[in-house]
């Protein structure tokens, strides 16, 4: 069933007041979401190569354990390494055939981290800790019923919307600027630990930036304010150069205060808070189209890790945004579309219980003209939901 309606709430862009958040690249959950979608795409992939099928596996639990260091300006030194703990299900063996779990989710966990934290060494800094166990009968079953397309294995609602307003593309363009390979380079002293807060008034953006400064590249304290100093000026220059704002204003490292060394100064060995400071968890970052904005709707699942082929928390999630995006680039004269997809377990994952767009037009434009035209569209990403599953499964559509 796919229902077309007109949306009767107020556009995001419309509404007075507008809160979004991105946690960046190097923040702990956002490491934990990007880790264990990384296990999933490698046990995906050896699956098909050992058995020409992806098996039953969900790998979203996942906890990155904060360790400690000995910091100073000028550098330091890693006293007890982090752990990260990957858990929940996997398939181990098929047919007496043995996939080695535990030694593909060390090695994707590692070559994620060595990609993408520049100071982590991830064999000397990080344990590792594999929590993954098989799957009960009845959920590992459903890889083995005929079919082409895949049982649910969750009751599970989502939903997406498209576009992304001013403030969420400003947040989110601002923390891949920050952490894009043009600034580091010119910034080898930028963190990526990076969390964006923007907070839209009317027409004015205000965000608040942390950003921690890397040890071995401060001298002193006074280097260290020097150094901030500098990158406030280019990252306000980004923040002006955005569209749609009226005016806008950086609150960068806010907890800072000259004149107490150590203390009031965000300084990190490693450019991730969790060397020493702040753990991670999976769920509680960003949602799939990379931002957390307090003014939209949100569903609860967390899609990362989740098996690309049956798991409806990760399947219908990313879908619903794709589906909402294509909504408003193929039809001319809608503001703002939202879809949501509702499974029922055990139904395959071409036949959601429910189905339903809800649409903003603009002025003069009305739903009833565009909703056979939509609802073409959601059923043809129905239609092909096996190709966009193995999409899923080699990784191309990001999950934070």
């Amino acid at each position: 069933m796919i229902t077309i309606e007109a949306y009767r709430g107020q556009p995001v862009v419309e509404q007075g007041v507008e809160i979004v958040e991105r946690k960046g690249r190097g923040h702990p959950d956002t490491i934990c979401d990007s880790v264990v979608d990384a296990v999933s795409v490698a046990l995906s992939r050896a699956y098909l190569r050992e058995f020409g099928r992806i098996l039953h596996h969900n790998i979203d639990k996942s906890l990155l354990a904060a360790g400690t260091v000995e910091k100073g300006f000028g550098g330091g030194r890693v006293v007890t390494p982090m752990e990260f703990i990957i858990g929940d299900r996997a398939t181990f063996t098929v047919g007496g055939t043995t996939v080695p779990v535990a030694e593909i989710a060390v090695t994707a966990a590692r070559e994620w981290i060595r990609a993408n934290l520049r100071f982590v060494d991830p064999e000397e800094h990080i344990r590792y800790r594999i929590m993954l166990a098989p799957g009960s009968a009845e959920l590992t079953d459903i890889f083995a019923r005929p079919g082409t397309v895949m049982a649910a294995n969750d009751t599970s609602a989502s939903v997406g919307y498209w576009p992304l307003s001013p403030t969420e593309q400003a947040v989110l363009g601002l923390e891949r600027h920050l952490n894009g390979p043009a600034f580091k380079d010119r910034h080898p002293d930028s963190g990526e630990d990076i969390k964006v807060m923007g907070l839209r008034q009317g027409n004015d953006l205000a965000v608040t930036l942390a950003m921690p400064l890397i040890a071995r590249f401060v001298k002193s304290e006074a280097d260290y304010f020097a150094r901030k100093e500098s990158l406030a000026r280019e990252i306000a220059s980004f923040l002006g150069e955005q569209g749609g704002f009226r005016r806008t204003e950086l609150h960068f490292n806010t907890l800072d205060m000259p004149g107490r060394g150590l203390g009031g100064v965000y300084l990190s060995l490693l450019g991730i808070s969790a060397e020493d400071a702040d753990s991670g968890q999976v769920g509680r970052g960003n949602r799939v189209n990379g931002v957390i904005a307090l003014g939209r709707p949100l569903g609860t699942e967390a899609a990362a890790g989740k098996n690309p082929v049956s798991h409806v928390g990760k399947i219908y999630t990313i879908l619903a945004h794709r589906l909402a995006r294509e909504i408003c680039e193929e039809i001319e004269g809608i503001r703002e579309a939202h879809v949501l997809l509702l499974s029922r377990i055990g139904t395959p994952i071409d036949r959601p219980a429910m189905a339903a767009v809800q649409l903003a037009p603009e002025r003069g434009r009305r739903v009833a003209d565009v909703a056979r035209k939509a609802e073409d569209i959601v059923g043809r990403g129905l239609a092909t939901i096996g190709d966009f599953c193995l999409e899923l499964a080699e990784g191309r559509h990001p999950v934070c």
